[in-house]
């Protein structure tokens, strides 16, 4: 039995991700997600939308059709 899975290059946020600390954040999606891991990525608000900054994701956990990925925050372009 196969399990859908979505390779991602960007974090899209759409204004879900919580702050854990200074610069660490957590973001939960929906179904499974794999994102590089230890390379800055880009981070947007939407997917279409201006780049927000860069960040290099901590951490994967996939459960239960869910992804939470913990990401640290190396580069912010705006300060909305």
């Amino acid at each position: 039995m196969g399990m859908p899975v979505e390779f991602n290059t960007m974090i899209v946020t759409k204004g879900k991700e919580q702050r854990m600390e200074e610069n660490i954040f957590l973001l939960t999606k929906e179904g499974y997600r794999i994102y590089p891991i230890d390379i800055p990525i880009e981070v947007r608000k939407t997917k279409d939308g201006e780049i927000a900054g860069e960040a290099i994701v901590e951490k994967l956990q996939l459960h239960e059709n869910k992804t939470v990925v913990t990401y640290r925050l190396v580069a912010l372009n705006s300060t909305n």
